[in-house]
């Protein structure tokens, strides 16, 4: 989220009057403002929940829009001498407005709640705000995004997959975006890869490259071929696989395993497969 837009939301309850001296009530242990939108001046968090990737159910116009990513929920509360206290109606509105000025837009509102979407630098979020008549409310804010694969299959997996099917997928290896450039976090699921060919000295591989339908054609089909070599390379130089094993092959975007409308997809088939030869 840019400056920019952190400052405008930062002004979202400047027009709800001024709130009288009072002494604030410290926020609960761990618990902060997200970083896209402010508090009501002298509010204070009674608890939070916060989860770098989890899932909420928002309501939208056409029922429930299920997102997935990284998740904030906050839980306001007036201070006790403030008279009178903001309305439900007032607090949406507020919301509404700031996000609506930075280009967001509301996907479904009732009497006490709204859902509103704002696409901003390259980030989706999704804001569920909702209030009542004692001048408390609670934000809920999902930046979407695909969950990063921390755990890879072992060599046994790897193994077995073949076995059945004759191909697998490799969770695991990451790439440079528009790169065939690995990134360090693939290493772990490159040594299965290595422990599996090594388990198993009879054993010869295709690997693999797959993307997405984002860009051109031709693009993607040289983008998979360099990932699959730079995988073969990688089992050659780091892990002494002998290169006559293995044979890098770029299959693009024919092969998907998931539909690429939406970036959930998309992720799924930018994918790095070994084949039995």
């Amino acid at each position: 989220m840019s400056r920019r837009t952190t400052l405008l939301l930062s002004a979202l309850f400047l027009g709800l009057g001024a709130v009288p001296a009072t002494a604030q009530k410290p926020d609960a242990a761990n618990c902060k403002d997200h970083a896209l939108i402010s508090r009501i001046p002298d509010y204070w968090i009674e608890s939070c929940t916060l989860k770098q990737f989890d899932a909420y159910d928002f309501a939208s116009g056409k029922g429930k829009a299920h997102v997935e990513g990284a998740f904030t929920n906050l839980r306001y509360q007036p201070p006790a001498g403030l008279n009178p206290k903001p309305s439900t109606l007032q607090v949406l509105r507020n919301v509404e407005n700031a996000i609506k000025k930075v280009g967001g837009k509301v996907m479904a509102t009732d009497a006490s709640k709204e859902t509103l979407t704002l696409t901003k630098d390259g980030k989706e979020l999704w804001v569920e705000v909702w209030a009542d008549y004692t001048g408390k409310y609670i934000l809920t804010i999902v930046e979407k995004a695909a969950m990063e694969q921390q755990l890879v299959a072992n060599a046994d997996a790897f193994a077995d997959g073949l076995k059945t099917t004759g191909h697998i997928a490799v969770e695991g290896i990451l790439f440079e975006t528009g790169k065939a450039d690995l990134k360090p976090e693939s290493n772990a699921a490159i040594a299965e890869v290595a422990k599996l060919l090594k388990n198993d000295a009879a054993l010869k591989l295709y690997v693999v490259g797959h993307t997405d339908n984002v860009g051109a054609l031709d693009g993607n089909m040289k983008l998979s071929q360099d990932r699959a070599a730079a995988v073969v390379q990688a089992l050659v130089k780091t892990h002494g696989i002998a290169a006559t094993r293995l044979k890098a092959f770029g299959n693009g975007p024919y092969a998907p395993v998931a539909s690429n409308d939406a970036e959930e997809g998309r992720a799924k088939n930018r994918r790095v497969e070994l084949v039995k030869q």
